[in-house]
């Protein structure tokens, strides 16, 4: 079949499944995925695993938007609003998750170092839209709610930074027999910092560039242009497209009052692709690879939970926050979503070998949580007692 009917197949089956999905009050992430396994070549064969590779360009871009975009939410004024109470706490549920889901993996199950460090980087990020959905529909307020947004926002930044040292430094140990120690620290030292650097020059680069467009479909050009000049050039030279685009939107947001244009533009050209991107990653899954690593997902989901709380809660007693932040915040970002499928499609370009057993365990940690994530974050809110009232969604 011609691929570009597969591909309007692809979109226009995706856009069904995601609105399906909100009929459920599920994210349109589900049904994208959701609508990738069936399509995909593990059930009725629309795209085939040549086709998928193929569409590799796909990947790469939106993942490099993505990064740009998440770079965009480290902004250091906002940020010394809200004082350091956040900071302290994001980091230490950030490295309770880590910690515990690499342990789970290398001690417990046995598995090797490189799969243990990747799939422990993947357990950082929380994707909090199902809470904030549910948050919105009871009116919450309180500590709980006013804590949950930022640390969200930091982690999500931290969970792609830390991804991206992950993969550095997992294709140089996968090179361990041919490299000496020196190289096998300074190569990823000189991919990681090279790539921030990179990403640092494209930014100010684009905030200049910014300033001199003259309309929306010019500044999404001259955006477009600048995030695939950085993955372009990043690749050409060794280093990590995705701290360069996760740099590039730091620098840009931070040297720019109002970025809203740039973002405004990008966004209407972004979510076909969003589209195409879990859809995707949803027809990579392999139902048999499924079976084989059922209990190895099952202790990831367990222990990535485990971490979460254990980390919130010891960051909110560190900084003494409200006892109801202590219990219940850990809670609240245990789900994950979009970010965590978008770096786990990367593993398949970098790491091809345990490529589709990290997807296989991100995914079904995802549509896990897209399930039960809105039931336990009114669990939480409840108990804590920030239920203001019963207003409808607001979407």
């Amino acid at each position: 079949m011609e691929m570009l009917l597969k591909l309007a197949i692809v979109l226009l089956v995706g856009c069904l499944a995601g609105r399906l999905a909100k009929t459920f009050r599920l994210s349109n992430i589900f049904g994208f995925v959701i609508a990738g396994m069936l399509i995909g070549p593990s059930c009725f064969q629309l795209l085939s695993n040549n086709d998928l590779t193929l569409l590799t360009m796909v990947v790469e871009v939106a993942v490099a938007i993505l990064a740009f975009k998440i770079g965009s939410e480290f902004v250091i004024r906002d940020m010394r609003k809200l004082g350091t109470s956040f900071i302290i706490i994001t980091l230490t549920e950030v490295a309770g998750a880590i910690f515990v889901v690499f342990c789970t993996m290398f001690f417990l199950f046995k598995q090797d170092f490189v799969f243990s460090l990747i799939i422990a980087s993947l357990a950082a990020a929380t994707a909090p839209a199902a809470t904030i959905m549910v948050m919105r529909q009871y009116r919450s307020d309180g500590p709980v709610t006013r804590m949950l947004l930022p640390v969200s926002a930091l982690d999500g930044f931290l969970g792609v930074v830390l991804f991206g040292v992950a993969i550095s430094f997992a294709r140089m140990m996968g090179k361990g027999m041919e490299l000496g120690m020196l190289q096998m620290l300074g190569r990823p030292l000189l991919e990681i910092c090279g790539g921030l650097v990179l990403g640092a020059v494209f930014g100010m680069a684009l905030a200049f560039l910014g300033q001199k467009a003259g309309d929306s479909d010019e500044l999404l050009v001259m955006t477009l242009g600048m995030i695939l000049a950085a993955t372009g050039v990043a690749k050409a030279l060794a280093l990590s497209p995705l701290l360069a685009n996760i740099m590039m939107g730091a620098v840009l947001v931070n040297m720019t009052q109002n970025t809203n244009r740039v973002f405004f533009a990008l966004n209407q050209f972004t979510p076909p692709l969003y589209l195409l991107l879990f859809t995707l990653a949803g027809s990579s899954f392999r139902l048999g690879v499924f079976w084989q690593v059922g209990f190895l997902g099952l202790g990831y989901i367990l222990a990535r939970a485990m971490g979460k709380l254990a980390g919130a809660w010891l960051g909110a007693k560190k900084v003494q926050a409200e006892a109801v932040v202590q219990e219940h915040l850990g809670i609240t970002l245990l789900p994950q979503g979009g970010l965590s499928i978008a770096l786990a499609l990367l593993v398949r370009y970098h790491l091809p070998d345990i490529s589709l057993t990290v997807l296989a365990i991100t995914l079904v940690s995802v549509l896990l949580y897209e399930i039960v994530g809105p039931i336990l974050a009114k669990a939480a809110i409840e108990r804590a007692g920030e239920i203001r009232g019963m207003g409808s969604i607001i979407r």
